[in-house]
């Protein structure tokens, strides 16, 4: 599904983001990145969505090399993969399903699609009472609710989300946590950037652990600080 063969990105200020990393993820695995501030785990989401480039090596998605991909393709690569942020981006003057609805607009979706669809996440993750409601009259759970449903409503295949549980308290969390789990059950890949120790070790899913821009552990249904 995803693969990253001697990935090394090198800023233009001369900082090292991943230096010769290689990883393969699997369809449908939930995989935790973890590590310190400046690890390389915001550099490894960025190079997945494309929104930057590595300085050397390959990297596959579904089979396709996107290291090559011009900037017109880039568009049909991010219909594949959806994103949740921990300070959820929502269009602040669009309401709870106008917000979904645009996900599926910018990449094309017809009318029709988008009524058929956007109902359904929204009932997915529990907000169908709140569709007409705006950003501002949500809670912080509500409103990452709504980012995950805006993330989801194109059915990609690879979920990114960067520490999506990090400005929220830990029942709302752990509520996030179980909507992610639920999505990866339905065959949705799920990478997930984050400093949560309590949610990693619980979870026991696939830890992947950054230092210095290099792996330094890859456990199988793992902890926070698991050895190899």
């Amino acid at each position: 599904m995803i693969e990253l063969q001697e990935i090394t990105k090198v800023y233009e200020n001369g900082t090292i983001g991943l230096r010769n990393v290689n990883l393969y993820i699997e369809k449908s695995e939930f995989v935790f990145i973890v590590g310190s501030s400046g690890s390389g785990k915001s550099t490894l989401l960025k190079l997945l969505l494309k929104e930057i480039e590595p300085t050397e090596g390959k990297l596959t998605i579904k089979g396709n090399d996107i290291t090559c991909l011009k900037r017109k393709q880039i568009p049909y690569l991010r219909r594949q993969v959806g994103v949740v942020f921990q300070d959820f981006r929502l269009l602040p003057n669009r309401t709870v399903y106008e917000n979904v609805a645009f996900a599926m607009e910018v990449v094309e979706a017809t009318p029709r699609e988008i009524r058929r669809n956007v109902p359904m996440v929204l009932s997915m993750v529990g907000l169908a009472k709140k569709a007409k409601a705006y950003p501002h009259q949500l809670s912080g759970g509500e409103q990452q609710r709504t980012a995950l449903a805006r993330a989801i409503a194109n059915n990609p295949a690879i979920l990114l989300a960067d520490e999506p549980t990090g400005n929220l308290d830990p029942h709302t969390a752990w509520e996030i946590m179980k909507l992610l789990n639920d999505i990866n059950h339905r065959g949705t890949t799920i990478v997930m950037a984050t400093h949560g120790k309590e949610i990693v070790d619980v979870m026991k899913k696939r830890v992947i652990t950054l230092e210095n821009g290099q792996v330094l552990r890859d456990i199988k249904k793992g902890g926070y600080e698991d050895e190899s």
